[in-house]
């Protein structure tokens, strides 16, 4: 069931420096901020490879020093310690106004952590949670991280889902600062199932996004996003 006024625009605009998206999800975030009434949003796309600290996150879950980690190193608002995103991986940024849902940060991690399980389940997968921690499991491997930032009762940061990833570069942290949970992938999980894509899982977040937080998601015509957002380009 769609609620009335719960209407959310999604975005989709491929691959994207991860400088130019949190630019982007700043701006976003700020004129929601001044004008709360604005339509949610929803971005989904996939980042080259880029490591992001977050605002108290520790340096000793780098294992090398950070000049040699061969990629872009960030440290942002959002809670929790160091990831790593790489294309490959699915990674959400939902720009919503908890007024309208629940204003409730605990509550909200845990309908993003519904969205992956939810997602991921006609692959024949079970997602599982694990008291005390963030994010989604199959297995014992962890396929999908969160972490966030809220202001204001908007929110900002998100979830990622590893899809088909080179995980090489998770080697060089302590993902989450969990080092006694492997990271793992759908594509590694279901190697016989040759349509793990980005493409199909961004179709499947998006199916189970709607249906968890009761959403009519909205696609921004292409044309008019790369218009809006030169980054889109």
């Amino acid at each position: 069931m769609v609620l009335p006024n719960r209407s959310c625009l999604l975005y989709q605009p491929g691959l994207v420096p991860y400088n130019a998206a949190w630019q982007w999800q700043r701006s976003l975030l700020a004129s929601r901020i001044q004008q709360p009434d604005q339509t949610d949003a929803l971005i989904l796309l996939e980042h080259p490879p880029v490591y992001t600290l977050g605002q108290g996150a520790s340096l000793e879950f780098l294992k090398i020093a950070p000049d040699q980690l061969g990629a872009e190193i960030y440290r942002i608002e959002r809670g929790g310690e160091v990831t790593y995103h790489c294309p490959g991986q699915l990674v959400g940024y939902p720009i919503l106004n908890l007024r309208r849902y629940q204003p409730d940060l605990h509550w909200y991690l845990r309908q993003l952590e519904e969205v992956l399980i939810q997602a991921i389940a006609p692959l024949g997968l079970k997602g599982d949670r694990i008291p005390g921690l963030t994010g989604v499991w199959v297995d014992g491997y962890k396929v999908g991280a969160i972490g966030i930032k809220v202001s204001r009762w908007i929110t900002m940061h998100g979830f990622s889902l590893n899809v088909c990833p080179d995980l090489q570069g998770f080697q060089a942290i302590v993902p989450c600062g969990i080092a006694d949970r492997p990271v793992g992938s759908l594509a590694q999980l279901l190697p016989h199932t040759a349509d793990i894509t980005v493409a199909t899982m961004a179709q499947q977040v998006a199916a189970a996004f709607t249906t968890v937080f009761e959403v009519d998601l909205q696609t921004v015509d292409y044309a008019v996003l790369s218009e809006a957002l030169p980054i889109a380009k």
